[in-house]
């Protein structure tokens, strides 16, 4: 079960002040010792009662900031692109190998569908 912070505090506080015996101040607030102990380590290492959240959950990304903005320039380059094309180049020239839809994925991601690609290579087709 999940123990509030105010609760780790309050009985954290209550042990350091020498307010109440620890096995008094466990039974008001009902959870175990080793949980208080831990709690209290945790407490005078960081500051806190509870470990930081992680922000990141799942899998790790398999593209990079840099490499995506290999790929973004790639594109803007050329659109007429193939996913298999930029798969090659993503392996041969930043010695990554990533699944076609994962660079299909990151393309969208960043706001490009294939209907914008058109468009960008429509744009280049009118310079040339």
């Amino acid at each position: 079960k999940r123990i509030s912070d105010d609760v780790k505090l309050a009985a954290i506080k209550l042990h350091l002040g020498d307010l109440l015996p620890l096995e008094d101040i466990l039974d008001a607030v009902g959870f175990s010792e080793s949980t208080f102990w831990r709690t209290l380590r945790l407490y005078r290492a960081t500051g806190h009662v509870s470990k930081p959240k992680s922000h990141r959950s799942g899998r790790p990304r398999t593209l990079n900031m840099n490499d995506i903005q290999y790929l973004l320039a790639l594109v803007h380059h050329r659109p007429d692109y193939f996913l298999d094309e930029l798969c090659d180049m993503m392996d041969n020239n930043r010695f990554i190998s990533a699944h076609f839809t994962t660079i299909h994925r990151e393309l969208e991601r960043h706001g490009l569908s294939t209907k914008k690609l058109r468009i960008i290579a429509a744009e280049q087709n009118e310079r040339v």
